[in-house]
């Protein structure tokens, strides 16, 4: 059977929009399915949406958050409560187009174990955003040691796959990298990035870079490297700073004024504060997983016809 993950944050409008085009193709397709949603802590009637999908079809699960924990919850969230002996994740708006569920689960049915959804293109945008989320495409990249640049968290994966990730203690986990790094037998699909119908898009620039930073520093020490290769010029441009004023200095040509003083101070204050900020980033995370509270809190599940508070 495959399971399908379907986050959900204030998605009233697509829910059953969404269930009645997954549900159709499958059946189509004669592909054995359940649809997973879950409720990132909606503020809209997400939740009720998928409570009457769940009444008029019997492959509905739903999960309802106690609040909202982030998107990268609700997909291990989905994961956890899947049944199926390959999952997918793809997203409530259909900006992920179904028909390539199809193309992945045979693919799947053909032995690889985990199918990435990589983008053929990315839709309509506006030139901020696009410009914003290249720049966060090739950060990733660096950081992860990963070819983020198309990708998405559009794939399917084996329940060996899956599991694996569920092994995972890490509280701050990134899915789109991870479900990379974990290996296995791995193809590809091509896809479009589709028009959003209903609704708006929840991502902007500033949520963009929260959700790079937060997942940089969660699965990689990059950061702190490129600290360390930051101090190591900024001694390199003091010692040549410095052979100059002495120079100078026995020359009787000593620098005049405090604009040198004044730049070195800016400098170095300014590499220090950063070099704070990035190790205080660090520390946080630290605290968040040495604490080890759970990734998510599930207020309420249903099943088909079948509710379970």
């Amino acid at each position: 059977m495959l399971s399908i993950v379907i986050p959900a944050y204030n998605e009233e409008k697509m829910i059953w929009k969404t269930t009645e085009v997954v549900s159709g193709i499958m059946e189509r397709e004669k592909i054995p399915f359940e649809l997973v949603f879950v409720n990132d802590g909606s503020r809209d009637q997400t939740w009720e949406m998928i409570e009457k999908a769940a009444e008029k079809n019997t492959h509905v699960t739903g999960i309802r958050f106690s609040r909202n924990f982030g998107k990268e919850s609700a997909i291990f969230a989905g994961l956890a409560n899947a049944e199926g002996d390959c999952i997918a994740v793809m997203d409530c708006d259909l900006q992920h187009p179904p028909e390539t569920l199809v193309e992945m689960y045979r693919l799947w049915e053909q032995g690889y174990e985990v199918v990435e959804g990589v983008k053929r293109s990315r839709g309509k945008e506006s030139v901020l955003h696009r410009a914003s989320a290249g720049m966060f495409y090739k950060i990733m990249s660096k950081a992860v040691q990963i070819d983020m640049s198309r990708a998405s968290d559009f794939k399917l994966m084996d329940r060996k796959a899956v599991e694996a990730l569920l092994s995972m203690p890490e509280r701050n986990a990134f899915f789109r990298a991870l479900s990379s790094w974990v290996g296995y037998l791995t193809t590809s699909v091509e896809f479009d990035v589709q028009e959003r119908t209903e609704g708006e898009s929840k991502w902007s620039t500033w949520s963009l870079i929260k959700y790079a930073v937060r997942n940089i520093v969660g699965f990689s020490s990059a950061p702190l490297q490129m600290i360390t290769v930051a101090g190591v010029l900024t001694l390199f441009f003091a010692i040549v700073l410095g052979i100059q004023s002495l120079v100078k200095y026995f020359c009787g040509h000593a620098l005049e004024g405090f604009t040198t003083v004044i730049l070195l101070l800016l400098i170095i204050g300014s590499l220090i504060m950063l070099s704070l900020g990035i190790i205080g980033i660090y520390i946080a995370k630290i605290y968040e997983e040495v604490k080890g509270r759970p990734r998510y809190f599930i207020a309420r599940k249903i099943s088909g016809k079948k509710k379970d508070n």
